[in-house]
């Protein structure tokens, strides 16, 4: 049986999201197609560059938002694509972790010269514009890691040792109740208000 790359990647997202990244292998993965595991490396030579299209192609399937025409939307514009973002990791399982270290396609470079295009009309400068696109993505990536990751064993007796301490306690009891989503916003409009403050310094 012959498989082309579409169904290669299909099939290993299908995988993912029943076993989980580590658990996933080109072994597993040839058995669940019929095939021997040759047939995969003649369209990926390694696990790496298997797991880097299948990161293009959870982007390709829930990351659509569009870039906005107006530079003085930017701000919006920021705050919803990074929330797309977010959500787009989280709808695979180990999301986060098939993102992690992988880098924009040539493919994509239009999409990417588009959005510091933006970002320049709104005032800032190209290597201003990058810095804020990298770390506005890397800290997404970081969060939905965390999201991702089963609580440590030993979080109630953290919480009960910061009854000792009545500013970590209150804090710790406000990030319990509030969640990830609601830590995630939070940061994320920091990010976007320091961004706003140092364009407004530059001008």
């Amino acid at each position: 049986m012959k498989v082309d790359r579409a169904q290669i990647v299909d099939e290993a997202l299908k995988l993912l999201n029943e076993v989980g990244i580590d658990a996933l292998s080109t072994r597993l993965l040839a058995d669940r197609l019929n095939v021997r595991q040759p047939a995969l490396y003649w369209h990926f030579k390694s696990k790496r560059a298997l797991i880097e299209a299948m990161a293009e192609e959870i982007m390709a399937r829930g990351h659509a938002h569009d870039w906005p025409v107006v530079p003085e939307n930017w701000r919006d514009f920021m705050l919803e694509n990074t929330r797309d973002f977010r959500r787009t990791l989280l709808s695979y399982r180990d999301g986060g972790r098939v993102h992690a270290g992988t880098e924009t396609s040539p493919q994509d470079l239009p999409n990417v010269e588009a959005h510091i295009a933006v970002l320049v009309g709104a005032g800032m400068e190209a290597e201003f514009a990058m810095e804020l696109l990298v770390a506005l993505a890397r800290y997404t990536v970081g969060c939905v890691i965390e999201e991702q990751t089963e609580p440590p064993p030993e979080q109630e007796k953290l919480d009960a040792a910061a009854a000792d301490f009545p500013l970590t306690h209150r804090a710790i009891v406000h990030y319990r109740k509030s969640g990830h989503e609601a830590f995630f916003e939070a940061g994320l409009q920091m990010m976007i208000y320091g961004a706003e403050r140092r364009l407004a310094e530059r001008a």
